[in-house]
């Protein structure tokens, strides 16, 4: 079964929108993990208008599921997550001001920074994903790397599911194959939802996790946040 990591950004998000500590970012990881999520991802920025740099040291010791902390591995970014010392680093190409992860790393033009960095990580024990696209090019230049993992950047999957969606998850199967070929486990996030992840999840060879945030987040202000976590699940199976 893959492995659903609920992402917690936009909990905080509306948290910060008043102040306060309405809703409870660190209740909320203890909670989604008692409702069956198997992960908790957060992603810290630099200017921390969602997760805090604090939650994320909060989170650590409170929850018993893997702990993945996504972010651009600038030099405030690595220290946190050595200091926290999470389960999995997923590596992201973010500039600061970006509203949200809108590609994935061009590898070769990153390969000794990123060999670097994910040496760094693994030397501390931490399991690291690269945030790419499906580029066949790309996955093969990731597994230069020393990676443990890539994530797929799922949002050109999303966008053209209800278009065609055997066109729109070809190229998603064809990077897993080259994936599994070269060793490296495979995660896939952004823009996933109940509409498409079936579909999604019973097509890539190997998927081991996805994270999902704004969508399942959304889908609980209907349902509720245990029921949410159930339907997402229940798709995964």
């Amino acid at each position: 079964m893959t492995r659903l990591s609920v992402n917690i950004n936009k909990i905080a998000t509306l948290r910060n929108a008043r102040g306060g500590n309405i809703p409870n970012v660190l209740q909320i990881a203890i909670d989604c993990e008692k409702f069956g999520a198997q992960g908790i991802t957060v992603h810290p920025r630099p200017d921390e208008r969602h997760i805090r740099y604090q939650d994320v040291r909060d989170i650590r010791p409170v929850i018993t599921s893997e702990f993945n902390i996504e972010g651009y591995p600038s030099p405030g970014f690595i220290g946190l997550v050595m200091e926290v010392s999470p389960h999995q680093v997923t590596l992201v190409p973010d500039p600061p001001d970006a509203l949200t992860s809108s590609q994935g790393w061009g590898i070769s033009e990153n390969l000794s920074f990123l060999k670097e960095v994910v040496a760094n990580f693994r030397e501390a024990g931490i399991r690291t994903s690269l945030f790419i696209d499906t580029s066949p090019k790309n996955i093969e230049d990731a597994a230069k790397t020393g990676t443990d993992r890539i994530e797929l950047f799922t949002e050109p999957y999303a966008s053209s599911y209800l278009k065609n969606r055997e066109e729109a998850i070809k190229s998603y199967i064809k990077a897993a194959v080259i994936a599994n070929e070269t060793g490296l486990q495979i995660n896939a996030g952004h823009d996933l939802n109940l509409d498409n992840l079936k579909y999604f999840n019973d097509n890539i060879p190997g998927l081991s996790e996805v994270s999902i945030g704004h969508a399942l987040i959304s889908d609980a202000l209907y349902f509720g946040l245990e029921r949410t976590i159930q339907l997402y699940l229940d798709l995964l199976k």
